[in-house]
């Protein structure tokens, strides 16, 4: 264990990973597929237009040696007029057309010199038919071909038009290159503006951090650095927690100041009469041992309260708490009749234990001081919805006007023919101070004794 004073750094709280790892790899996963899906329908896209664009250009062909094809005194068939293309006449130079025809010979383009294209004389090609064709050893094909019957002639005639896809697959790869590395840079250039608005939008949490550490090294004590709005909440959460905490730090130290004050004169009685070896010594030992004693339980019980308030949002069942301290008080005064009306299920926002322990002081008062009958009233009518009033009348003979503000003293008693402490008002009027409510002394119209009215913030699950 490290000593007290130690500058040991403290060891880092558990955590969930890096926020901005997160927000990289959210926004590298959406710029990966938003990538992937663009550059795939824009090469399917290109592609497409370039396919279709030779397939346009085979068709026309294949339009034009069907419109200048004739049947011939022989029956064979030939055209009236040359096809315009030069790429026809020259050997292999990959542009090909052939003309065939069940029981005729074949009929191609010089460009095919001693080779044919490969034919289906079993099938009818109404519409034109394109195709892709490996029948030509290193050289793929792009093939469109049609069946036709030639004026004077009964004779299904092929027509086939064939171009090398050397062409188009160039045309292609060229497109996928310029794609390729304009995506890779569009991807690099979103990675790094990415990045950017990660280093830039965590900024603020990063002056926070740094504003808390200059809080630590004693500079300052609040956040006031101005921040976006999607941080203030966060800021002003932060210095109301570092409030809440000076405001228990402050008490605290009050508390501590109160009691050692309380204790001072009992102790110098003590050694004053210990010194002078005083014949009633004991007695003064017990008598202002039992001051202590009292100044100690009052602090205690502020202290209590201070400490379960601060732990969270509290609540306690008004009904249920006055029960339990009504059964208590009839066993301590049987001759007393305690009655109690009201709200069965006012919630307070208050700690169970603080709450049998103010209500126990004033219920038990008012049994003590008063003529025999208490009435207790839950939730009766407020001034403010906010808070819920329990009010607690006796039919004794009251508290003076005057002498109301008085009795919460520490220690002030009124009736000092009964044994007590003279705390118990103080000590419910701190503790309901401390959970943000008060007492005050009223004179009851319907007993025509004391009436206490103790107010307390209603918890925020009560409906």
């Amino acid at each position: 264990m490290p000593e007290k004073g130690s500058n040991e750094t403290p060891q880092p709280a558990p955590h969930t990973g890096s926020l901005a790892r997160r927000m990289l790899l959210i926004a590298a996963g959406w710029i990966t597929v938003l990538l992937l899906g663009g550059g795939l329908a824009l090469d399917q896209t290109l592609t497409g237009l370039v396919t279709r664009n030779f397939d346009e250009q085979l068709g026309y062909m294949l339009t034009a040696m069907v419109a200048s094809a004739e049947i011939g005194p022989d029956g064979e068939v030939f055209f009236n007029r040359p096809l315009g293309d030069q790429r026809f006449l020259e050997p292999n130079s990959g542009l090909y057309w052939q003309i065939s025809g069940q029981g005729h010979e074949d009929f191609p383009s010089r460009s095919l010199w001693d080779r044919s294209l490969r034919t289906n004389p079993d099938k009818n090609y109404v519409d034109p038919v394109i195709e892709d064709s490996d029948q030509f050893d290193g050289e793929r094909l792009r093939i469109i071909q049609r069946s036709v019957i030639l004026p004077g002639s009964n004779t299904l005639w092929e027509f086939q038009v064939a171009a090398s896809r050397g062409e188009i697959d160039a045309q292609i790869r060229r497109i996928r290159s310029i794609l390729l590395w304009s995506f890779l840079a569009l991807g690099l250039g979103l990675f790094t503006m990415a990045g950017l608005q990660t280093f830039y939008g965590l900024g603020p949490l990063r002056r926070v951090r740094l504003a808390i550490a200059r809080m630590r090294e004693g500079g300052a004590s609040r956040v006031t650095d101005p921040l976006p709005l999607e941080v203030q909440p966060l800021v002003v959460e932060l210095n109301g927690l570092l409030e809440h905490s000076e405001r228990q730090a402050e008490e605290a130290r009050t508390h501590a100041g109160n009691l050692a004050h309380a204790l001072k004169t009992p102790l110098t009685v003590v050694m004053n009469a210990a010194t002078a070896k005083a014949d009633d010594l004991a007695d003064t030992v017990i008598r202002e041992a039992a001051v202590m004693r009292r100044q100690v339980d009052h602090h205690l019980a502020r202290a209590r309260a201070v400490g379960r308030r601060a732990v969270g949002m509290s609540r306690a069942q008004v009904w249920d708490s006055a029960e339990a301290v009504e059964r208590a008080v009839v066993r301590l005064y049987p001759q007393v009749r305690l009655d109690m009306d009201g709200n069965r299920t006012a919630e307070v926002s208050i700690e169970r234990q603080d709450l049998d322990e103010i209500l126990g002081n004033l219920i038990e008062n008012a049994a003590k001081y008063g003529g025999g009958s208490v009435f207790i009233t839950i939730d009766a009518v407020p001034t403010d919805p906010k808070f819920c009033e329990i009010w607690v009348e006796d039919d004794g003979m009251g508290i003076p006007e005057e002498a109301r503000t008085r009795i919460f003293d520490r220690g002030a008693r009124l009736d000092t023919g009964k044994p007590g402490t003279g705390l118990g008002l103080a000590i419910v009027r701190d503790v309901a101070e401390i959970y943000g409510g008060n007492v005050e002394l009223r004179e009851s119209e319907d007993l025509g004794g004391l009436q206490s009215v103790l107010r307390l913030p209603r918890s925020v699950t009560a409906k």
